[in-house]
């Protein structure tokens, strides 16, 4: 009985409708919950109104968290998002508790007994555990969104991350993905910017992680696309020792991100650089990015260099797809609004142009990208990133209301996506610098002004300069 009841709890509820009921209950309980609130309020003061609608709504959130983190799959990838962009989801002296709640689901999901992943590993290479690794510790050292990961080493000797999925993870996912209705209204009691696009975005992309053959094979085309770079390490991926739902890499020994928003300033801004140049750079330089960045994704390694994990989610784009993303950068940075208008109607982007000035336009690009546009020092704050992010999702926020009926077009969808959450991670390193001068480099073709900069391009004369793009 003890053994049933173990996989009773190690199971991932995989029907929609067990998925579904789930999500109902929350927005029931959220409904029932404010219901209650607002009767029980009726002849109370107004400072006693506003506390029992406070500690209502950090209710409502908390379950909302509770939730995520134990449906795994897309809600809790959405959680993931959630503890990144510090949104204002609750008041500002709750905030503190409330990240601490959210970094559960970024760093510590809710975990799956190793007998359980040991069959999974088994079964997907049809021998023992024993006869794949020499050592194979059962402690996971990471835990995220669809799957669990151990430290191992290898008969030979190499010292081995075996990422595993949790059993039935692929069809709570695509239970998950037909739910998506369902999560607009549990999420939107708290976040209204959950919008349709964000969600079809959020479809179009997360099946993909489910593919660990494809992911090992993405991961060992980037490792040996940053070789011997001088501060960017991505472990080696082994596609030969990969299956369905076990991926196995190149061990990387780090600081994890709680640890390094512990260093001192200078240390945090060097560490934000480089996520930067990792994240937003590769797109512009290479054509192909990282669409998952996220803190979890990180390790500082002992050498200076920091180790970017997970490649579920990448994408490459056609070259005249991030030209037109430049260009949009540099009309905004010049203030070049006509221009900017023009580019966005060629685009598609703008779908009726008479109902959005030059002005409103530059506004819209601005509320995304000005940290980028403005020439001096800025340091990115949680506050900042969580409000350009909301800004742009739900432009009716700003003064560009015109923006609201306009249609970013799929293939930029994903790349904006990366580019807030980066923006998400610098600000939870509250890192420091001139994004503009680094930006440049890719802009405009600006000579590097920083030290990272310059390291960076002496590394890639070294191998050649840009390579043509992969597709």
């Amino acid at each position: 009985m003890k053994d049933a009841g173990k996989r009773a709890a190690d199971a991932v509820p995989t029907s929609r409708l067990a998925r579904g009921t789930k999500l109902g209950a929350v927005v029931a309980g959220n409904v029932l919950r404010a219901q209650r609130a607002r009767r029980s309020m009726r002849g109370r003061s107004e400072e006693v109104r506003a506390r029992m609608a406070e500690e209502s709504m950090l209710r409502s959130t908390e379950q909302m968290v509770l939730v995520l983190g134990t449906m795994k799959g897309v809600a809790m990838k959405l959680g993931q998002m959630l503890s990144v962009l510090d949104l204002d989801l609750v008041p500002p002296e709750h905030r503190e508790r409330f990240q601490r709640r959210l970094a559960v689901l970024r760093d510590s999901a809710p975990k799956v007994s190793f007998d359980t992943m040991r069959a999974v590993i088994e079964e997907d290479a049809g021998r023992p555990l024993t006869k794949l690794f020499a050592e194979f510790e059962p402690e996971p050292v990471a835990a995220a969104s669809i799957g669990q990961v151990y430290r191992a080493r290898l008969h030979d000797g190499r010292e081995v991350a075996v990422k595993v999925q949790y059993p039935g993870i692929d069809r709570a996912v695509r239970a998950d993905l037909r739910n998506l209705t369902m999560f607009r209204r549990v999420l939107q009691s708290a976040m209204p910017w959950i919008t349709p696009a964000v969600l079809d975005e959020l479809r179009l992309n997360l099946e993909s992680e489910l593919d660990y053959v494809a992911e090992a094979r993405t991961q060992a085309d980037i490792a040996d696309l940053y070789a011997d770079h001088p501060f960017i390490a991505v472990p080696r991926a082994f596609p030969e020792l990969s299956s369905a739902h076990v991926l196995v890499s190149e061990y990387f020994p780090g600081c994890d991100f709680a640890q390094i928003q512990q260093l001192p300033a200078a240390e945090r801004d060097r560490v934000g650089e480089i996520v930067y140049r990792f994240y937003v750079g590769s797109l512009f330089t290479f054509f192909e990015f990282c669409g998952d960045p996220h803190p979890g994704n990180l390790l500082l390694g002992a050498d200076g260099r920091v180790a970017f994990l997970d490649f579920g989610l990448f994408n490459r784009m056609n070259p005249r797809d991030v030209g037109f993303e430049a260009e949009g950068i540099r009309a905004a940075a010049e203030d070049r609004a006509e221009d900017l208008r023009q580019l966005l109607i060629e685009r598609g982007v703008i779908e009726t142009p008479a109902e959005v000035t030059a002005e409103q336009a530059l506004e819209y690009v601005l509320s995304a990208s000005e940290w980028v546009a403005v020439d001096e020092e800025l340091t990115i704050t949680p506050e900042l990133a969580s409000g350009a992010f909301l800004l742009a999702v739900d432009p009716r926020a700003g003064e560009y209301s015109g923006m609201r009926l306009q249609n970013l077009p799929a293939e930029h969808l994903f790349s904006r996506r990366a580019d807030f959450l980066t923006f998400g991670v610098l600000g939870q390193l509250g890192a420091t610098a001139n994004w503009h001068r680094i930006a440049r480099e890719w802009l405009y073709g600006d000579p590097p002004v920083t030290e990272l900069g310059k390291a960076h391009h002496a590394w890639l004369d070294r191998r050649g300069g840009r390579p043509a793009p992969r597709r």
